[in-house]
């Protein structure tokens, strides 16, 4: 390799590193106007009876609000979430048919009044267990899927382990009947209905108001158990519980305006407190929460052009705001999207990253200095002082160019002596 085919080398390193320096200091130095919150809310977080809530979005699983999130408590009926989407995922055919044991026939408290050999579709009996709780159409699942309710029980504490990340629950049968052993905490359900309001045919059953059922002895229109589905706006899901040991639980979504919320209350004195203080949950989160796009400035892709990006979304990446807040937003060197608000800092998503050619570097060099003279232009024009931000990636800018310069003079000073010494 020659002389001046090493220095050429050399020149395109060092202005890939000062651009590359200039475009990560701009990055992660946010402009003045997003390091402080404009018009913030004051956000009087709601007054709860019951023992322990949560708030998530359900698109991120941002958590809203919180109280006694983590306290293991009793479940009751809201078990059957689990057994629910368990079972529809389970890969068996929905239309099977299911034949009652007689141990489905006896089970304790809510019942569809299943008959000791009856036969229904799967189907059937996760709409009578989801929409009419019945703890009958519990056990009849859980045996058709596993053979019994000790091995169905094993499958559900892998599942909620596996798939939703609950940490704190464990199971011992599939309708939530009192059991020593059997708890869980309002954040693991959040994480668990999260995970099952990702499922179409779950997210309809839950949502179904009534429905008619035509069972071997029992002929009615089944409906909803949570009360609050149709009585208050946008709720789509999910399931209500009690046991005496339990106290009154519930587990509700609703969605408004592109944003959806689950809210999780455990161990509530009474069933009026208890959708009193759902209503008073849910209206808190759509009060003082927005859903929005994430827009990250050009500093967010250090390298970014719009035919050869360094970094490129697969999909639009949406954060939970607080109403009047501005984020701030910046990019991580694996490319992890952080939407920093008075909530903390949450992952809105991870960009993919894209190598780098020369037309993408010149590219970005080209703008890098028209950024410059912008903000030169400004300047003059009476604008404020330039950020911190601004102004290093002047300074980056201008060490480039000087660089370039220096190089660019070296290497016509080698021709020359070059040229001369060939002459001779």
């Amino acid at each position: 390799m020659t002389v001046l085919t090493r220095v050429r080398w050399l020149a395109m390193l060092l202005i890939l590193i000062v651009l590359t320096a200039a475009g990560s200091a701009y990055a992660d130095t946010p402009e003045q106007g997003e390091l402080n919150q404009t018009d913030q809310t004051d956000r009087t977080p709601p007054n709860l009876a019951s023992d322990s809530a949560i708030l998530i979005d359900a698109k991120t699983g941002t958590v809203l609000y919180a109280r006694n999130a983590e306290k293991e408590q009793f479940p009751a009926s809201i078990t059957k979430i689990i057994t629910g989407i368990i079972a529809i995922e389970s890969g068996l055919d929905l239309d099977s048919i299911v034949t009652t044991s007689k141990e489905a026939r006896n089970e304790d408290g809510t019942r569809i009044y299943l008959e000791e050999g009856e036969q229904q579709t799967l189907i059937n009996l996760l709409y009578g267990m989801l929409l009419n709780s019945g703890n009958d159409a519990a056990t009849a699942i859980a045996e058709f899927v596993d053979g019994s309710k000790a091995a169905f029980a094993e499958r559900m504490n892998r599942f909620v382990r596996e798939k939703a990340g609950a940490a704190h629950t464990h199971f011992t049968n599939p309708s939530g009947l009192p059991d020593a052993a059997q708890y869980t905490t309002a954040l693991d359900m959040a994480k668990i209905s999260r995970y099952a309001m990702r499922n179409d045919l779950f997210r309809t059953i839950v949502g179904t108001k009534k429905m008619a059922w035509d069972g071997l002895t029992w002929k009615t229109t089944l409906i909803n158990h949570n009360e609050l589905l149709g009585n208050y706006e946008g709720v789509t899901g999910i399931k209500n519980g009690y046991t005496g040991d339990s106290g009154f639980t519930l587990v509700t979504s609703a969605k408004r305006d592109g944003l959806e919320l689950i809210g999780v209350l455990l161990k509530s004195p009474t069933k009026s407190v208890l959708y009193k203080d759902m209503t008073k949950l849910l209206d808190y989160g759509f009060r003082y929460f927005d859903m929005q796009q994430v827009s990250t400035a050009n500093a967010a892709y250090p390298l970014a052009g719009s035919d050869e990006p360094s970094f490129a979304p697969k999909e639009p990446l949406m954060a939970v705001v607080p109403r009047g807040e501005k984020p701030i937003i910046t990019v991580s060197a694996a490319g992890d999207v952080l939407v920093q608000t008075s909530l903390g800092i949450e992952t809105a998503g991870r960009l993919q990253p894209v190598s780098p050619n020369l037309g993408a570097i010149a590219k970005l060099y080209s703008e890098q200095s028209e950024s410059v003279e912008r903000a030169a232009s400004k300047s003059a024009g009476g604008a404020s002082e330039p950020s911190m931000g601004n102004k290093l990636r002047i300074f980056f800018v201008w060490i480039g160019l000087l660089l370039y310069l220096f190089l660019f003079a070296f290497v016509r000073v080698k021709r020359r002596r070059l040229g001369r010494g060939s002459s001779y």
